[in-house]
């Protein structure tokens, strides 16, 4: 792994991330604060922020050459499925981190207009990401992405399952 300071970055090697194929990933709140809505009854509720991300979120093919797979937006992370599209011709295909770095931003920029905070951090830096390699490997992370609001008592970054503080709002 190649570490940046105090970070390490998961990318392969020698891998390049403008080639066509899936990719799920994984984005976290700044903090894993739940920043987002609360999850009722196996899905979440229409917040303003939600309805941001999610605006944010499909309109990803007009920018890019992308086609949009599952996306859930949990109380402090979102998990989605993309597909980069390689259109060959002059231009070079973006990077995914190209795509996850707009997205962020963009998001990021429309909500600290939205609550008036021009300071305030939506993302905690980087992100996970996954190569999916085969029908089966999509499919399961399909449904991982399905199930994730039913199983948010469990989920891994649902600080209150781990006994930490649950931190709503900004």
């Amino acid at each position: 792994m190649k570490k940046f300071g105090n970070r390490q970055t998961i990318r392969l090697k020698k891998y390049d991330y403008s080639e066509a194929g899936c990719y799920f990933v994984t984005i976290c709140a700044q903090n894993r604060k739940n920043l987002f809505d609360d999850i009722v009854v196996g899905a979440t509720r229409g917040s303003p922020l939600n309805e941001i991300i999610n605006n944010i979120w499909k309109s990803l093919p007009d920018h890019h050459p992308v086609k949009l797979d599952e996306f859930v937006i949990m109380p402090n992370h979102v998990h989605f499925i993309i597909h980069i599209i390689n259109k060959g011709g002059s231009r070079p295909a973006p990077t995914l981190g190209t795509i996850i770095g707009l997205f962020k931003s963009e998001c990021t920029k429309q909500i600290r207009k939205s609550i008036q905070n021009n300071q305030f951090n939506v993302w905690q830096r980087s992100y996970y990401e996954h190569i999916i390699r085969n029908e089966k490997d999509l499919n399961k992370i399909r449904r991982y992405i399905r199930d994730n609001p039913m199983n948010w008592e469990e989920d891994r970054n649902n600080l209150k399952s781990k006994g930490g503080e649950l931190i709503h709002g900004y």
